[in-house]
């Protein structure tokens, strides 16, 4: 029923820990993951993960989220698609089982997602509204990170929000039929792209609360100038693009 996609950019212990969490969870005994490398050099074990089937993808040369990801969805053979950061720790459990039985609960349901948390017990704002410029700007100004309060499901219709990447379970064949991600992003708003053309499509996208995983983000772009251009590229990108003002005109 199930695939999962993690991708490894120099994670190492972070991405070892994920795999070895993944690996002693029953349910997911025999369960492709598709572990991309992105790093020409990064070292790699699969044996160490002995209950999974491990498929290693290397890059001659980084690509980004987007392209990774729909690298590693020509692997997936199954109704669902999951996309994991390395960075997540599964603190209840695998969250996939629930996910699939969630979705299945409501029509045409796209992209679901657990509520995440960070290391402190903390909620992320991992499911958010509309990215406009004065979200962002109140996001960044006032240090509003917590997650939107929402009633669990969205489509056309009703109040858009979309789901932070860092886990997303996917139904493969509506993330087929939009494209999968646009690899015009490099590295940022993939996520918020995705969902609104799933929205624009009529699919549902949900928040599952019952389910619970620990993310450990590493706000690279608060770092990183690279990483900040790249933020800003995306941005320019959602604000120019027809999804995001389908999305903004539906509700405005």
């Amino acid at each position: 029923m199930l695939t999962l996609s993690v991708v490894s950019h120099g994670h190492g212990a972070l991405l070892d820990r994920l795999l070895t969490q993944l690996d002693q969870q029953p349910s997911l005994a025999g369960v492709r993951v598709v572990v991309t490398l992105n790093l020409a050099d990064e070292p790699f074990d699969a044996s160490r993960y002995p209950r999974l089937a491990i498929v290693g993808l290397r890059n001659a040369q980084p690509h980004g989220f987007g392209a990774n990801h729909n690298a590693a969805f020509r692997h997936c053979h199954t109704p669902w698609f999951g996309v994991l950061n390395p960075d997540l720790t599964l603190p209840d459990g695998e969250p996939f089982t629930q996910l699939m039985l969630s979705g299945a609960t409501a029509e045409r349901v796209a992209a679901i997602a657990p509520r995440i948390v960070n290391a402190r017990g903390q909620s992320e704002d991992s499911v958010r509204a509309n990215l406009t410029p004065w979200s962002l700007a109140v996001r960044q100004i006032f240090g509003r990170r917590k997650p939107l309060a929402v009633q669990g499901i969205t489509r056309r219709g009703k109040p858009f929000f979309w789901l932070a990447g860092m886990c997303l379970l996917l139904d493969a064949t509506a993330f087929r039929s939009v494209g999968g991600f646009d690899e015009r992003f490099f590295l940022y708003c993939e996520d918020f792209d995705l969902c609104a053309r799933l929205y624009n499509a009529n699919y549902a996208i949900k928040l599952e609360p019952r389910t619970l995983l620990v993310h450990e983000a590493q706000r690279d772009s608060h770092r990183s100038l690279q990483h900040l251009r790249w933020h800003l590229a995306s941005l320019a990108k959602v604000w120019t693009s027809a999804a995001f003002w389908r999305v903004t005109l539906t509700f405005t």
